[in-house]
């Protein structure tokens, strides 16, 4: 809201006390025109100022009445000082004329300015239109071999820079052992910044060398996919022969070792799934597949290669299918407060996408940096509206510079194995040990999540079903069932509130366990989750001999 387009006033309410009759005055500052809601603003007051309970309906009312007529003599004031400007010849009649000219652009489709097609807009149709197509088989080999080339060029990076590190800890620890008989500690940090400074460029001169690979792949791939695009309107042959791929070197033996040893890591734990079909809602009920299952989150999105590594995976199809339609898959991933690639689980994520190039949207590293510079302006709006009587908690929240529990930032993918859209909600370690309820930020994190899921055609979700990516030895049954429990009854109220505002398409919930957890607890989450949902039962009719029927 504009500085001056509201006026501050007080409100003043009295009321006696119940046994000696002492009347108390509560004097509020009140913003007009109010925005919010009269009821909420009611419930704040009375929480802030520990009011009774007898005096709730007096005080609705009295809000009610006072937020009309000071709305009313404020609309009557503003009114009053454009009249007397306009007499006195000091209003600008040109800059309303330019004001509403500018509302009506912005609101009314019949006087807005012709906006043409995008590229990006085109690209996606022709997309969507290919993969639907005969053409989707070169489209899913084109991207598997794009993806070949990046893996490759990355594995080669990654074993310089390993190779450049063993030979500087050699040379330190050399030249540490021989401190005594000739090193002298100029030299050793005259070293160190030698070392600095050749890890730097070594890294600079590959991350160029990725970047300028994927740019060239991007652009060849989506010129290829225009063209691909004539050529089925043109009534010519639909799968080319010819790949959009520049020569390449053939791959050595071994290709996609560090896949292999994430799939022995990985098998270590078995995999423990159950799955049941519910309706609910109160009275129109509406038909979900829920599943509950172990393993890494960030299983959703590392693609597993063929035993050959020569034919793209099926994940790729289901991915492919899915991109531009109504079908989205969304996945929750528990992040910190620092947006960026540099630790924790966006670290292993961003490591992960930057094995292919991605065609679609921006790399993820200008994903972040774009949430980085939003990120600012939402901390400066949170603590701009802070208002007062607001409880301590709330307020060490509000004034803070960063991402707070609870606060979710969201990346696109187009070359992940499952998913699409991720979710990044910031959580505490706090929540690994203690106890929450519903009105936990965590819980209205999943409530926003929830919302956006459901209006914006993402159709599959997978949520962390305890808030944590992995067991801990003081997680224990009890935490496990009591975490869970709460997690399976605010999911369920949220999707129901969902479905009363009629935009609630999410078909397929999916409860993430960490892995490692044993077969029991599992077995104890899997039955507690059709005790909470309504399950879908079979109704079973058997046909008996009345025995009362009449002989003839």
């Amino acid at each position: 809201m504009a500085e001056e387009s509201y006026v501050e006033k007080i409100f003043t309410f009295k009321f006696p006390t119940c046994t000696t009759n002492q009347e108390y005055t509560l004097e509020i500052p009140l913003k007009i025109p109010y925005r919010g809601s009269i009821k909420e603003l009611m419930h704040r007051i009375m929480t802030a100022f520990k009011l009774p309970c007898y005096v709730e309906t007096d005080l609705l009312k009295a809000l009610e009445q006072a937020v009309h007529e000071l709305t009313l003599q404020f609309h009557d004031e503003q009114a009053e000082k454009l009249i007397d400007a306009a007499r006195k010849g000091t209003l600008d009649i040109e800059d309303i004329i330019k004001n509403w000219e500018k509302i009506y652009k912005q609101k009314t489709v019949e006087y807005a300015e012709p906006v043409g097609t995008t590229d990006e807009e085109l690209f996606a149709a022709a997309y969507h239109k290919l993969v639907h197509s005969p053409s989707l088989e070169p489209i899913l080999q084109a991207e598997h071999e794009f993806g070949k080339a990046v893996t490759e060029v990355i594995q080669t990076r990654d074993k310089d820079i390993e190779r450049l590190t063993k030979q500087q800890t050699e040379e330190t620890h050399m030249a540490v052992e021989t401190l005594e008989s000739g090193s002298t500690e100029k030299s050793i940090n005259e070293m160190t910044a030698r070392h600095f400074e050749e890890q730097s460029l070594l890294q600079g001169h590959w991350g160029s060398r990725v970047d300028a690979l994927k740019l060239e792949q991007r652009r060849q791939y989506r010129n290829w996919i225009m063209r691909l695009l004539e050529e089925q309107q043109t009534n010519m042959l639909p799968t080319p022969v010819s790949s959009p791929m520049i020569p390449m070197l053939p791959m050595r033996p071994g290709f996609y070792t560090i896949n292999n040893n994430e799939d022995k890591n990985t098998a270590e734990f078995p995999q423990l799934e159950e799955s049941f079909t519910t309706h609910v809602g109160s009275q129109m009920k509406q038909m979900h597949n829920i599943r509950i299952l172990t393993g890494d989150v960030l299983d959703f999105c590392r693609t597993k290669p063929n035993n050959s590594g020569m034919d793209p995976t099926p994940q790729r199809l289901q991915t492919a299918l899915g991109l531009y339609s109504n079908d989205l898959c969304g996945l929750v991933v528990l992040s910190d407060n620092h947006v960026g690639s540099y630790s924790g689980i966006t670290k292993e994520l961003c490591s992960i996408c930057q094995l292919t190039t991605e065609f679609h949207f921006p790399p993820i590293d200008d994903q972040l940096e774009k949430i980085r510079e939003d990120v600012k302006e939402a901390v400066a709006w949170r603590q701009a509206h802070h208002r007062e009587g607001s409880d301590p908690q709330t307020k060490k929240s509000t004034t803070s510079k960063s991402l707070q529990t609870g606060d979710v930032f969201i990346t696109r993918h187009s070359n992940l194995a499952q998913v699409h859209v991720i979710f990044h909600m910031v959580v505490h370690d706090s929540l690994r040990s203690g106890d929450i309820n519903s009105r936990h930020p965590a819980i209205l994190g999943l409530r926003n999540i929830l919302k956006l899921a459901c209006s914006n055609d993402i159709t599959t979700l997978t949520i962390p079903v305890l808030l944590v990516h992995e067991m801990t030895e003081d997680m224990t049954v009890e935490w496990c069932t009591k975490r869970a429990e709460l997690v399976f009854k605010c999911v369920k109220g949220f999707i129901i509130e969902m479905a009363s505002w009629g935009r609630a398409e999410l078909k397929n919930l999916q409860f993430l366990v960490p892995k490692g957890m044993s077969e029991e607890v599992f077995g104890t989450l899997a039955t507690m989750l059709p005790s909470i949902f309504r399950v879908s039962k079979s109704l079973v009719f058997k046909a008996s001999s009345n025995p009362q029927t009449p002989k003839k």
